[in-house]
C-alpha cells in the first residue's frame, strides 16, 4: 500500500485522506507558459523558499552531486531564470535564438541572431552569445526533417540552441547504416543540422501489470501525471479513449476520455467512483510529497526530477526541447529530453521542476542502474490541446 506523507499545514484533513486513498498525484510540465489558451492553469513560477524542501535539497545533492549550499543556490537561480527566459525571449523578439540556464554562472543565457538587440535581452538580466540561426529558422528545419520517415537507427532530433542547428541523435551501432545515413544526407539539406551518437534508441515505459502500483488498464501498468480539475493527465501509449483505468489498489477510477500517440504523447483520464483528485507528486519517501503550485517552464540546464511507480524519485537535468522522438510506433514530436532515468512502468509518471510541474514521462533509454536518458511530453501543451485545468495548491 503506498502513503503519501504529510505535506504541510495548508493542506486540508480531506485533502490528506484522499491522497493516502490513492489518488491520482500530480505530474509534471512544460510548454511556453505565455501561449497558454482558454482553459489551461495560468503559470505561475515557484518561490526559492517553496521550491527547495530539505528532502528535495537533498535529493539534489545524490543526483545532481551537489553540496547543500550549491543546490539551495541553484534552486534559486532557475527560479529566477524562468521569469528572466519570459522577458528575454519578448526583448529579443524575431532574433530569438534559444535559450538555456547556465549552471556555473547561475544565468540564463539567450542565442541572438541580432546584435543589434543585444542591449534590449541583457536589461533583462539574461548574458548573451551571438548565434548564425533564429529559433524559427531551426524550427522550419525541424518541420522539414519532421515530414522525412526515419530508420530504426535513429533515436531522434531536436533544435539545440547552443550548437545553432538540429541535432540527430543516431544509435552507435547503425550508425553507418545506408539507411541511416541517407537520412542524414536529406536532413542536412533541409538546413542546419549535426549529428550525435547516442547508446541506445529510445523505447516507451509502460509494463505488465505489477500488483501495488498507481494505475493500470488492461494488462499495463503506468503511472499517473498531474492532477487536473476532473481527472489526470498522463502518457497516451497507456490506452486508448474509452478504456477503463483501475488504481492502485484495483478500484475503478474512470476512463481514457482523450489519448494520442505516437504523433504526441499524452492522455488525460477522468476521476469518479470515489476517487478525487490532490495537487501532488509523490516523492516515494525520498523527498516529501510535492505541492505543485503552477506550470512555470524550466529552461535548458535547469535541474527538474521525475516521479514514477517502478523507479520512483529521481532527478537530473533539462538537456533539450522541442525533440522528435523516433519509437518503433512511430514518432513523437515536441518532447523535452533529461538525463533523469526511468524505466517500465514510470511511463505517464510526474516531471516537476520545484515546485512547478513540467510534463509527463514519455520514453527512454537505460535504467536507474547504469542510468539512461528519459523524455517527457510538456504538460502546458496536454492542458491547452484537451481545455484542462492543473489543479494547483
Amino acid at each position: 500500500m503506498r502513503r503519501m506523507t504529510v505535506l504541510c499545514a495548508g493542506l486540508s484533513a480531506a485533502l490528506l485522506l484522499g491522497a493516502v486513498a490513492g489518488l491520482p498525484q500530480a505530474s509534471a510540465a512544460t510548454s511556453a507558459p505565455d501561449t497558454a489558451t482558454a482553459g489551461a492553469t495560468a503559470v505561475t513560477a515557484a518561490t526559492p523558499d517553496a521550491a527547495a524542501s530539505p528532502a528535495l535539497i537533498a535529493a539534489l545533492q545524490r543526483d545532481l552531486h551537489l553540496t547543500k549550499g550549491q543546490a539551495v543556490t541553484r534552486l534559486a537561480a532557475e527560479t529566477a531564470a524562468r521569469r528572466v527566459e519570459r522577458r528575454a525571449r519578448r526583448a529579443a523578439g524575431a532574433a530569438y535564438g534559444g535559450s538555456w540556464f547556465e549552471a556555473k554562472s547561475g544565468r540564463l543565457v539567450v542565442a541572438l541572431a541580432d546584435a543589434s538587440r543585444t542591449a534590449a535581452v541583457e536589461a533583462t538580466g539574461a548574458r548573451v552569445v551571438p548565434t548564425a540561426h533564429s529559433e524559427r529558422q531551426l524550427d522550419a528545419t525541424m518541420k522539414k526533417i519532421d515530414a522525412l520517415k526515419a530508420p530504426a537507427g535513429v533515436g531522434g532530433w531536436h533544435v539545440d540552441p547552443k550548437a545553432g542547428a538540429v541535432v540527430i541523435t543516431v544509435v552507435s551501432a547503425h550508425k553507418s547504416d545506408n539507411d541511416v545515413t541517407a537520412f542524414v544526407a536529406r536532413a542536412r539539406r533541409a538546413g542546419p543540422v549535426t549529428v550525435r551518437e547516442t547508446r541506445q534508441g529510445p523505447r516507451t515505459l509502460a509494463a505488465g501489470t505489477v500488483g501495488g502500483d498507481p494505475y493500470y488498464t488492461g494488462n499495463v501498468r503506468c503511472s499517473i501525471g498531474f492532477s487536473v480539475y476532473g481527472g489526470f493527465v498522463t502518457a497516451g501509449h497507456c490506452g486508448q479513449p474509452g478504456m477503463g483505468v483501475n488504481g492502485w489498489d484495483g478500484s475503478y477510477i474512470g476512463a481514457f476520455q482523450g489519448s494520442s500517440f505516437p504523433g504526441n504523447d499524452y492522455a488525460w483520464v477522468d476521476v469518479g467512483s470515489g476517487w478525487w483528485t490532490v495537487p501532488v507528486v509523490l516523492g516515494w519517501g525520498t523527498v516529501s510529497d510535492r505541492l505543485v503550485r503552477g506550470s512555470a517552464e524550466a529552461p535548458i540546464g535547469a535541474s527538474i526530477c521525475r516521479s514514477g511507480s517502478t523507479s520512483h524519485w529521481h532527478c537530473g537535468t533539462v538537456l533539450a526541447k522541442n525533440e522528435t522522438v523516433n519509437y518503433s510506433q512511430g514518432a513523437v514530436r515536441e518532447m523535452t529530453r533529461t538525463n533523469v532515468c526511468a524505466e517500465p512502468g514510470d511511463s505517464g509518471g510526474s516531471f516537476i521542476s520545484g515546485d512547478q510541474a513540467q510534463g509527463v514521462t514519455s520514453g527512454g533509454w537505460g535504467n536507474c542502474s547504469s542510468g539512461g536518458e528519459t523524455w517527457y511530453q510538456p504538460v502546458n501543451e496536454i492542458l491547452n490541446r484537451y481545455g484542462l485545468t492543473l489543479h494547483t495548491a
